[in-house]
């Protein structure tokens, strides 16, 4: 996805199904949203109420049992909640001075975006050439795995990387939003780390975006002057509640892992039945370079099924269907 010139602008993203209702004519419960890679069979499903009605109308509480929960299912005390990750997205690179920003492409646009806003910088990376201008810049910004294409980095690159920019007071920050479903490739075990941040959320694993919750993990010198800028209650009380309950829910966590590894398979085969070999993608969706890219994602609009279009370089991303006829639908469909 190219970099958006316009430092004001919003930037496209999935999931916006009244839009493709209105444009497509097709009313909003007929539709079939795969354009967001967020979890269709969420903790949310299951999820309880909060037992104490005045959540609602108390100010949020920083000892809650949110931390604790976050620090148990993260490896590390080091992190700071933020109202999804995108609130560190937004706000990090106010923390640095303009510099050299290295970002991946094509990447969730919003990283660059940010940069671009605070007057950075900023240089689009492919995966082959981010070894050669490690030294030549001050942040590295990656997305582990890639939203879109799913690409990966071995943790010796990611190290190495980021004790290159650590040494001149550089950043390797790490946005793991997708990572959840293989928690072994995480460098959440590794945090604190001078010069390391690591961006998490439960928008996608957990199925819980409208929650909006996410962290930071970093040292103190990051997630402090984070802190002060985003000021208190970031986070709703209610949506603390939510995500403690999720994070501890282990049971849960593993039977998803099983599950979003056998869907994720399963789609890569159905696009491949279909002429649409994924090159890329992870448990939660499957990424299709193509020509016909917009051709594919329009037919499908038309049939109700929303998928995620980019445009550098053309491909569509699709999302894991929820039920067996959903999956039936999508096959059809294509």
């Amino acid at each position: 996805m190219r970099i958006d010139p316009a430092p004001d602008a919003l930037l496209p993203h999935g999931g916006r199904l009244r839009q493709a209702a209105a444009r497509y004519r097709i009313p909003l419960a007929d539709w079939l949203d795969l354009s967001t890679g967020i979890n269709p069979q969420g903790w949310a499903l299951t999820c309880p109420r909060p037992p104490e009605r005045d959540l609602w109308s108390r100010l949020p509480e920083d000892d809650d049992g949110l931390e604790q929960a976050a620090a148990r299912y993260y490896g590390t005390p080091a992190l700071l909640p933020v109202a999804g990750s995108q609130a560190a997205i937004q706000t990090l690179p106010r923390l640095r001075p303009p510099g050299r920003v290295g970002i991946i492409a094509p990447g969730y646009g919003e990283h660059a975006h940010a940069w671009n806003r605070a007057g950075h910088q900023v240089r689009p990376l492919s995966v082959d050439a981010i070894e050669t201008a490690v030294p030549d810049l001050d942040v590295l910004v990656l997305i582990h795995p890639n939203n879109p294409t799913g690409a990966r980095f071995p943790r010796a690159d990611l190290l190495r990387w980021r004790e290159t920019l650590a040494a001149r007071g550089g950043w390797l920050l790490v946005d793991e939003a997708f990572m959840d479903a293989t928690p072994g490739e995480s460098l959440a075990d590794l945090s604190p780390l001078p010069g390391l941040i690591l961006l998490r959320s439960i928008g996608k694993f957990f199925g819980l975006a409208g929650a909006r919750v996410g962290f930071v993990l970093a040292d103190a010198t990051i997630t402090r002057p984070l802190a002060a800028l985003l000021g208190p209650w970031t986070i709703a009380a209610p949506s603390r509640w939510v995500a403690t309950q999720a994070l501890a829910d282990t049971a849960w966590q593993d039977a998803t892992r099983a599950r979003l590894a056998a869907d994720g398979e399963r789609l890569a085969e159905l696009l491949h039945r279909h002429g649409l070999p994924p090159l890329g993608g992870c448990a939660l969706f499957q990424w299709v370079p193509t020509e016909r890219a917009p051709q594919i994602h329009e037919a499908l609009a038309r049939a109700g099924i929303l998928t995620r279009l980019f445009d550098s370089p053309l491909a569509v991303r699709f999302g894991l269907p929820r039920t067996e006829a959903e999956w039936a639908r999508l096959d059809a469909a294509l």
